[in-house]
């Protein structure tokens, strides 16, 4: 009889700990998503265009900066500048590797259109058949 009344040992995982260090990995991933956008600073023109749907495929992003300087978010190193010469034949290649890649091209707002279309043309070069262009949303306020 006392052999049933003995306690055994009690066989439980104690997740506190486990708790506490997800909710310190959620508050440093929290802190550090916003600085992980895109590396090259630009004033984006202001348009009330929607918003296109997110995709699996990371896009292409050239960015022109308002200076003329050329960046490639798929480029060995995304924070140098590049020259037409090379970006032409990085974005064809990665356009060969998958065609149904989307290519985007970001234009800070003091860009001479000359410089965008440029580079819009050296796309259309490349191989790229659609482009988009990023801006930043306008919040329209409707009044009743």
């Amino acid at each position: 009889m006392r052999a049933k009344n003995k306690k055994r040992p009690m066989a439980q995982i104690n997740v506190v700990p486990y708790i506490d260090v997800m909710l310190v990995l959620l508050i440093i991933f929290m802190v550090t998503a916003p600085l992980i956008t895109q590396g090259i600073k630009v004033d984006l023109p202001v348009t009330s265009a929607k918003t296109l749907a997110a995709e699996n495929n990371k896009p292409v992003v050239i960015t022109i900066k308002a200076s003329g300087e050329i960046y490639l978010n798929q480029a060995s190193s995304p924070e140098n500048p590049l020259p037409e010469s090379e970006l032409t034949q990085m974005v064809a290649k990665l356009h060969k590797e998958k065609p149904l890649l989307p290519v985007l091209v970001r234009a800070d707002q003091n860009a001479t259109h000359g410089m965008v279309t440029k580079i819009m043309a050296l796309l259309q070069a490349a191989g790229i058949k659609k482009l988009g262009i990023v801006t930043k949303a306008q919040h329209v306020k409707v009044h009743k």
